[in-house]
């Protein structure tokens, strides 16, 4: 596809994007198939615009996160996705222990920390975006956070890694994390 061709905006963000949003899907509580089709329905519906919004990554996250909850809210959806929460996220062939349990923890929290927290990380999201994209305050998002990461931190205790060394260390400067959302 050519540069100028109309597209090729949102096959960029399609390249740059499209893993993190299934993974945001999953925080989200849709199975990964769901995920994919709600993934397929956002960039549908990015094509279809003729041009490229003003910030197209924050808004192809906030289309995501639309059709996302759109698709939850069918009965029989919900129903399959609480029989899949017990698959949150497969297996790969070398997860250790360590990242076995911190994916447990992940999946264990409600909704909204563990949506926040993927923001954060995966998709690199400061506070103030989080808090525009979910329409909440940018203290609440921060609140939601750092509670997560307070939850993950006490399940973590006492896992080790391979070296011996508590998997908690490991988090331990992310709890330090600012709470008016500079990060």
């Amino acid at each position: 596809m050519k540069p100028e061709e109309p597209g090729h905006w949102c096959e960029a963000i399609y390249d740059a994007k499209a893993a993190e949003l299934l993974l945001y899907g999953r925080a989200l509580g849709l199975s990964h198939c769901e995920a994919e089709d709600v993934l397929q329905e956002t960039f549908v519906t990015l094509l279809e615009k003729p041009a490229p919004p003003l910030r197209p990554e924050h808004y192809c996250v906030r289309s995501y996160r639309n059709h996302a909850l759109n698709y939850r809210r069918s009965l029989w959806r919900r129903l399959t996705r609480e029989l899949e929460s017990q698959r949150w996220f497969e297996k790969s062939p070398g997860e250790s222990p360590a990242e076995a349990a911190a994916m447990r923890c992940l999946a264990g929290l409600p909704v909204e920390q563990r949506e926040v927290i993927v923001l954060k990380f995966w998709h690199h999201c400061t506070f103030e975006e989080i808090a525009e994209l979910l329409e909440a305050p940018p203290g609440t998002v921060a609140g939601r956070y750092r509670y997560g990461l307070q939850k993950i931190k006490t399940r973590l205790e006492g896992i080790l890694y391979e070296k011996d060394e508590p998997v908690f260390d490991r988090i331990d400067h992310l709890a330090a994390a600012p709470a008016g959302g500079g990060a």
